[in-house]
């Protein structure tokens, strides 16, 4: 049994991840070993989440990885911990578009039987605050709301007034918080600035967001209410590879876990450092399930690929912040794009698309694809239904995957003579390139949800 708080909010910008990450460091402040984790695809906050934890942050994304697997997910990462707090996404009601509850964060807690503790952003209002709740409350009698943090508080006078309407409502208040410019986040064109890109300042705002939840949460009942958790009827997930039936019929061949008898195991590389942050524990997990050694590269400073690479994952980030100084990287840029003439495999998603293009926002790249990548005014956002139209070291031509799209670039053309991926949402329409074994697409996957793409790339390394 773990004990386990999902962290919700009537809607994006109330301060879910100042409450969640503010709480995780101050339980792991106090001794406890702390779990984080965080519903849908965001990869950014998870990162603050490990710097409060000292723990890997990991993703529960119910579209992308399945109903199925968020409370075997969950239990793999919180595994030998005291306490697991889940941040939640957007509004506590709000999923996939057109798909009902799905992805969620009343679904994800629903699968995880865990008590919500809703984050209310009071600075507009007081005994209105009570209606809210109680409409919050009342809506799914699945969901348990099992105590509400005000945020945003203005003064002792509005404190009291919020206690006094919720008084009524039946939902205790578990935490008052004053409003606290020290625990803000910077936020630029896709959110919250990475950890990676403000080591210090993002220490310091974590510390100060412990104080806080501290000085104004009630530690003792937001843990009995975590305690007061059942126990999961489920297994945790394991970085196996075994057979998975494609919708068009053909079966990946079954593949050992573990390959360590197998040498010598294919170097797979894979980028990291401030302008590729994004990336899932799982991924890394699965890669080395499935016979790899990962070793991780930065591309702002490393003028060479790891010895013996031969294959390549560069996964999502910002190289846009970062064009002139990747571009001025010329050794790598040349060892990148002789690892990709070689034919080796080489998966990139988003910042990886950009970084194999043959230039972003004018400033040379590494010229793998013939397309080149700019800044955009257009915000693309939104899960998607993917079907792979090339054979590829990630999948077979007819394979079907699930994946999401978060970027404020664009990339011309959108799509090689050989595409990556038909995608049937928001529009219908082709993109990304199958070349050679490049693998390169907008589109991000969680590896979680289709293991056997991780057992295909080794396969094609080794």
């Amino acid at each position: 049994m773990v004990a386990r708080l999902v962290i919700a909010a009537p809607s994006s910008g109330a301060g879910k991840t100042t409450v969640a990450t503010g709480l995780m460091a101050a339980f792991a402040g106090r001794g406890l070993a702390v779990s984080p984790h965080k519903v849908g695809p965001d990869y950014i906050d998870p990162g603050y989440h490990a710097l409060a934890t000292g723990r890997p942050g990991r993703n529960l994304d119910a579209y992308m990885c399945g109903t199925g697997l968020i409370a075997p997910l969950f239990l793999h990462g919180s595994r030998g911990c005291d306490l697991a707090v889940v941040e939640g996404v957007m509004g506590l009601y709000d999923g996939a578009a057109d798909q009902g509850e799905l992805a969620s964060t009343a679904q994800v807690a629903k699968l995880l039987k865990a008590p919500v503790v809703l984050v209310v952003d009071a600075s507009s209002q007081s005994r209105s605050v009570a209606a809210l709740v109680h409409g919050f409350a009342s809506w799914d009698p699945e969901v348990r709301i099992g105590g509400v943090i005000l945020n945003k508080v203005a003064s002792d006078r509005h404190e009291h007034l919020l206690r006094e309407a919720l008084g009524e409502s039946g939902v205790p208040v578990l935490g008052v918080l004053r409003r606290a410019p020290a625990v803000a986040t910077p936020s630029r064109h896709l959110g919250l600035v990475p950890v990676a890109e403000r080591q210090a300042q993002a220490v310091e705002a974590v510390a100060a967001q412990a104080e806080q939840v501290l000085a104004g949460c009630d530690m003792e009942a937001l843990l009995a209410l975590a305690r007061s958790a059942p126990t999961l009827d489920a297994m945790p997930w394991v970085a196996e590879v075994g057979e998975r039936l494609h919708a068009g019929g053909s079966v990946v061949p079954s593949r050992s876990a573990l390959r360590n008898d197998c040498p010598p195991r294919p170097v797979v590389a894979v980028a990291g450092g401030a302008a590729f942050t994004f990336s899932y524990a799982e991924h890394t997990e699965l890669l080395r399930a499935a016979g790899a050694e990962v070793v991780t590269f930065d591309p702002l400073r490393d003028e060479r690929l790891p010895e013996g690479t031969s294959g390549l994952v560069i996964g999502g980030g910002f190289p846009e912040m970062y064009g002139e100084q990747l571009s001025a990287n010329e050794p790598l840029r040349k060892a990148v794009a002789e690892l990709a003439a070689s034919g080796a495999p080489v998966a990139a998603e988003c910042a990886g698309l950009l970084y194999l293009a043959r230039s972003l926002d004018g400033h040379p790249m590494c010229g793998v694809l013939d397309a080149d990548a700019r800044m955009s005014e257009r915000l693309t956002l939104g899960y998607r239904d993917a079907v792979a139209v090339s054979d590829s070291v990630l999948a077979p031509a007819g394979a079907r995957m699930r994946g999401h799209e978060f970027h404020r670039t664009v990339i011309e053309p959108g799509a090689g003579p050989l595409a990556a991926w038909g995608l049937r949402q928001p529009e219908r329409r082709v993109e990304g390139f199958v070349q050679g074994g490049v693998h390169a697409s907008y589109v991000h996957t969680h590896w979680a949800g289709s293991p056997e793409v991780a057992a295909r790339f080794v396969e094609h390394c080794a």
